[in-house]
């Protein structure tokens, strides 16, 4: 998979796509992920890169002239049809389902949201979704197109190993539920003990064990996850 993320800070990104999980994505060619930096493609001898709002209002607008041609010049740099993503706090919120949705695309276009936002030209001319983090606004679109391209690559065949599974991960669920609480070594720690079915070998036990744990979980912490269902 290709994910090219089109934004004015690639510096931001260099420590995240070295790291971790992505660092050995990269490596073994399951993922392809790299920084278009949009400053290149602004206009006038000082490459600007947005202007201020018709009809007024406070901030400045990313340039439709300067967003659409970087998008158009990352979409030669593939073989297949890309998918235009603009991070936006008037986008859909991003949820697991959407990031399972976007890891089936061989190439995926994420456009850094800056200063107010976007022109809406530009949205409508690259045929672009907007999404959304959460119900919070952050100084760029950065960090959210960092959150975006970590959850889709762990969904990609062989990015993560048997021990890192994503089947049983928070909202991957059959059922969409939160998953339960987690032990590991000692069996017990400052009177903390490790619940005995977990420590019994009988394999079905602690399959309804965490069926239960992740139902209760998720009605106490995320009910809403629950309301479609009941």
């Amino acid at each position: 998979m290709i994910i090219q993320v089109v934004t004015l800070f690639p510096e931001m990104f260099e420590g995240v796509w070295g790291s971790s999980i992505l660092k050995r994505a990269r490596r073994d060619g399951r993922l392809d992920v790299r920084t278009v930096p949009l400053r290149p493609f602004g206009v006038g001898p000082h490459h600007q890169t947005d202007d201020y709002p018709f009809g007024g209002g406070v901030g400045m607008l990313m340039r439709t002239d300067v967003v659409v041609p970087a998008v158009e010049w990352a979409m030669l740099h593939a073989a297949h049809d890309a998918r235009v993503v603009f991070t936006s706090p008037q986008g859909r919120l991003f949820t697991q389902r959407v990031a399972e949705v976007f890891s089936q695309h061989p190439h995926l276009i994420i456009v850094a949201g800056h200063y107010e936002g976007v022109d809406e030209r530009a949205r409508v001319l690259l045929e672009a979704d907007e999404v959304s983090i959460g119900d919070f606004v952050l100084t760029g679109g950065e960090l959210a197109a960092m959150v975006m391209v970590d959850a889709i690559a762990r969904l990609l065949p062989g990015v993560l190993g048997a021990a890192e599974g994503a089947a049983d991960d928070s909202f991957s669920r059959e059922h969409g539920w939160l998953e339960g609480p987690q032990y590991t070594r000692p069996p017990e720690y400052r009177g903390l003990k490790v619940p005995g079915v977990l420590l019994g070998g009988d394999h079905e036990a602690v399959r309804h064990y965490r069926e239960e744990m992740a139902r209760l979980w998720t009605r106490e912490r995320r009910p809403d996850l629950l309301e479609d269902q009941e």
